[in-house]
């Protein structure tokens, strides 16, 4: 259940693998979420993405029609407009929360982020990105680099905000037409003491979806 006050996608990122990253406390301080999904079908796919502040104000809904040739690209399109969206409203030193229900996807932006961070500029894991989805990847990498912090978490499909955005954008529509808002969250307040939460690969039974 979620707890007063807190916004939907601030309890999915809390509760969700980050692949290769551990969930230190202050993860729990993202100042954005944004959630993003695409679908791919042969009559026609979607994208859509859905953001939000850690104190639960939406900051921008998008549900768009895309013809994407598969669903890999789908996926590395619908991050890219959502990080696109994000950036438009979000100052430059943002730290951000990124919900994906794509495995490769979030390893690859979490090994990008440890790259970056690395004196060698060396990822710990290999990224290795669909060939028709590498324009829309270095996108991206450019908006990654811009936020002040990003860390992805790996969700189920289910419980993506985003995905029925994506998967009925003509019936979702009307999301796009919501006034643009600029919302800074509002600045917490310090804890007196904070822990870690176990191991998302121990809450996970040892599967191995996430790496500390």
């Amino acid at each position: 259940m979620a707890a007063h006050g807190r916004s939907n996608l601030r309890d999915l990122f809390d509760e969700s693998p980050t692949p290769h990253i551990a969930h230190p406390p202050r993860t729990h301080h993202r100042d954005f979420y944004v959630a993003t999904d695409g679908s791919f079908r042969e009559s026609g796919g979607g994208l859509g993405a859905v953001i939000e502040t850690r104190d639960g104000t939406r900051v921008a809904r998008v549900a768009t029609a895309d013809a994407p040739p598969d669903n890999n690209v789908a996926e590395y399109r619908a991050l890219h407009l959502g990080l696109d969206v994000l950036a438009a409203r979000a100052p430059r030193d943002a730290c951000v929360g990124v919900l994906v229900d794509h495995d490769s996807l979030a390893s690859n932006v979490n090994s990008t982020i440890l790259a970056t961070n690395h004196p060698d500029g060396k990822s710990p894991r290999p990224v290795s990105i669909p060939p028709a989805s590498h324009n829309h990847w270095r996108g991206i990498e450019a908006r990654l680099t811009g936020f002040g912090e990003v860390r992805a978490a790996r969700i189920d499909s289910g419980q993506n905000p985003a995905h029925p955005l994506a998967n009925a954008p003509d019936r979702y529509r009307h999301v796009n037409q919501e006034p643009e808002r600029c919302v800074l969250p509002e600045t917490p307040e310090p804890a007196a003491a904070e822990f870690p939460p176990p191991s998302r690969a121990d809450r996970n039974g040892g599967s191995g979806r996430a790496s500390d």
